[in-house]
């Protein structure tokens, strides 16, 4: 065994990096049959990626949605730049014509049948996505809801952009209607009777 003392707190978190510690083994292991869990992208994005205070404009204690937000002007470009499509990034909402409740704010708009989401995830969520070709569970329904309100859309593309992985800093997944017909049926009823038991409990408590 290899024992190693550090003079402070710092160097002993740089030195953790890439290593399977005792409180990352919890998030390695996994059941026979399943997949990888968040510790083994955590593993290989701790050996690829560049300190962030590396990069020029590097904002201490910055949050992870300024982090997105100011990064997604970048991720954007390199869309444009690889695809030769143009993206129009307007803040704007689109609502469904026959029940403005249902909603979505898309990052970027090409055309009526094309638009983009981006996202600068953690450097382990970034990896996780490239490696495993699928966007994140959590977003599944973020990208869903763009077919949902906009039933002339046909493509969503999936945009991650992180300059600390330049090995893969920037890919992005394509999404077609046809993949997610079935759904979009499904959660679009979901969410018109939610807005109706909705509806229901505020006239309820409503003063007359």
């Amino acid at each position: 065994m290899i024992v190693t003392k550090f003079e402070n707190q710092e160097n002993w978190l740089d030195a953790r990096k890439g290593k399977i510690t005792g409180t990352r083994l919890k998030d390695i292991v996994v059941k026979r049959g399943t997949g990888y869990k968040i510790g083994f992208y955590e593993l290989i994005a701790e050996k690829l990626a560049i300190p962030e205070s590396e990069f020029d404009g590097y904002i201490p204690n910055e949050t992870p949605m300024n982090r997105g937000t100011r990064l997604q002007k970048y991720a954007m470009l390199r869309f444009e730049e690889e695809t030769g499509k143009k993206v129009n990034g307007d803040i704007v909402m689109w609502s469904r014509e026959d029940n403005s409740d249902i909603a979505i704010s898309p990052d970027g708009v090409i055309n009526d049948e094309e638009a983009v989401e981006v996202k600068c995830l953690a450097s382990s969520r970034h990896v996780e996505a490239f490696l495993t070709q699928k966007v994140p569970d959590e977003y599944e329904f973020q990208a869903l809801q763009y077919f949902i309100v906009n039933e002339k859309l046909y493509t969503l593309y999936f945009i991650f952009y992180d300059p600390r992985i330049p090995a893969k800093d920037f890919f992005y997944l394509t999404i077609n209607r046809s993949d997610v017909e079935e759904d979009i049926v499904t959660y679009q009823a979901y969410q018109e009777k939610v807005l109706i038991e909705v509806e229901e409990i505020v006239k309820k408590l409503s003063p007359l």
